[in-house]
């Protein structure tokens, strides 16, 4: 794996949404581009002044509503612009030293595909089905029947998947985020990425993986780092639930995994109510302390920097609250001040403290509305002490001394906090 992700907090951007795209309206293939992704280019001072060195866009290409029913791997969202806007966007982003992830789709594609509409019984067939009175009955991705689920035992889509993943990161790019992955068998991962390697040994591969066995997941497939949804539902659910004996767990379970690979972490993310929708905007701050200080390779998702609200249902457009269109630059964002000194202060611990990317943690003491956190290599350690309960606590914090973040001053190894009160603290 290359060494730069050790170095790399992301910022999470759903383009389609960001830029106001139309979602539902679907592609015309002889429309011309309406130029949208150059709206990103004013936000990446933003990205910098936050802390952050990374854009990982969601879905760029041609597709035909939200961008995971891909129809062309190898053009640009008309909705968004063409390969012009795409260059420009890569070359502001290379001035600032900002790594680009894109979003690959390879588990599945739209029916409008080209490869879908021309199947014929005697012609190629990257896709699983069978064919029903001269028909074909395509499998679909978790009953979604405008996704159709591509045919991984074949080495046509190997070849499909390696081309596409050379070809963009030709292009500028920095690495894949592998949607669906967990869908996929680890098998053709295995094959394809470490021929994508072979031209591009820099490349970094996330995949987004929601359940199964971590480890041996990354293992079989060759793939660098796999999302962290287990520690998400801990930190949210744990701090939602006033129960942070399910955040110690969580925890405890995040660290078993530093011995195969650094996680990909997140309190929010383009298919998830946001945080402080989750949590209220008051323990917004708990969550990423404990995001910015155990370990992994964490992101931001764009608008929660803010303190932005939004609730994901399960219905058509249940994610078009979590995809906002943004303003036309950050002044115009508002927000909540607190949560965005919250993410300045905790980015800048983590710059500092490089070394807390493989970093274990300790749960010093835990309680349902309260928990202590130690996470160290060495003599270098961070300890984090967070109560979301209404009674004042007294919390251990053994060599804690100078506050990064939140309020409380620790006295004889401990320290007082108030209801709903935190502190980070250098050790």
């Amino acid at each position: 794996m290359p060494a730069w992700p050790e170095h790399v907090i992301w910022w999470h951007v759903y383009p389609l949404g960001f830029a106001g795209a139309p979602i539902r309206d679907g592609v015309d293939p002889d429309a011309a581009p309406v130029h949208r992704l150059d709206r990103l280019e004013p936000w990446l001072d933003h990205v910098i002044e936050l802390g952050l060195n990374g854009l990982l866009l969601g879905p760029v290409f041609a597709a035909e509503t939200h961008g995971y029913d891909t129809v062309d791997h190898f053009r640009i969202d008309p909705r968004l612009g063409d390969d012009g806007d795409f260059d420009r966007l890569v070359a502001a982003a290379r001035e600032r030293g900002i790594r680009i992830l894109l979003d690959g789709v390879f588990n599945h594609v739209g029916r409008g595909h080209a490869a879908f509409t021309s199947l014929a019984p005697d012609g190629p067939n990257l896709f699983r089905g069978r064919w029903v009175d001269g028909g074909f009955e395509a499998d679909v991705f978790e009953g979604h029947d405008a996704l159709v689920a591509l045919d991984h035992s074949s080495p046509a889509v190997v070849d499909l998947v390696v081309d596409v993943m050379c070809h963009w990161l030709d292009r500028g790019i920095d690495g894949w985020r592998l949607d669906a992955a967990y869908a996929v068998p680890s098998p053709f991962w295995a094959e394809v990425l470490p021929r994508v390697r072979e031209r591009f040994p820099e490349a970094w591969f996330l995949g987004e993986v929601i359940h199964g066995e971590a480890a041996r997941i990354v293992e079989e497939s060759t793939m660098d780092s796999l999302t962290q949804y287990e520690l998400w539902q801990g930190i949210w659910h744990g701090i939602a639930d006033g129960n942070l004996f399910e955040l110690s767990h969580a925890i405890e379970r995040h660290d078993e995994l530093l011995a195969t690979f650094a996680p990909q972490t997140f309190v929010g993310n383009h298919d998830v109510t946001r945080i402080a929708s989750a949590i209220g905007a008051e323990l917004v701050p708990h969550a990423l302390a404990v995001l910015f200080t155990v370990a992994g390779t964490p992101s931001v998702y764009a608008g929660d920097e803010f303190g932005w609200t939004g609730v994901k249902e399960e219905r058509l457009g249940g994610d078009d609250a979590v995809r906002p269109e943004f303003p036309a630059s950050p002044d115009e964002a508002g927000g909540d001040a607190r949560i965005l000194e919250a993410h300045r202060a905790l980015i800048a611990l983590r710059r500092r403290k490089p070394w807390l990317w493989r970093a274990h943690t300790d749960v010093v003491e835990v309680a349902n509305a309260a928990i202590a956190l130690r996470t160290a290599i060495g003599d270098d350690a961070v300890v984090v002490a967070l109560n979301i309960g209404e009674e004042p606590v007294s919390l251990p914090v053994a060599d804690g001394h100078g506050v990064v973040a939140g309020q409380g001053t620790p006295v004889g190894g401990r320290v007082e906090l108030g209801p709903r009160g935190w502190v980070v603290l250098e050790a």
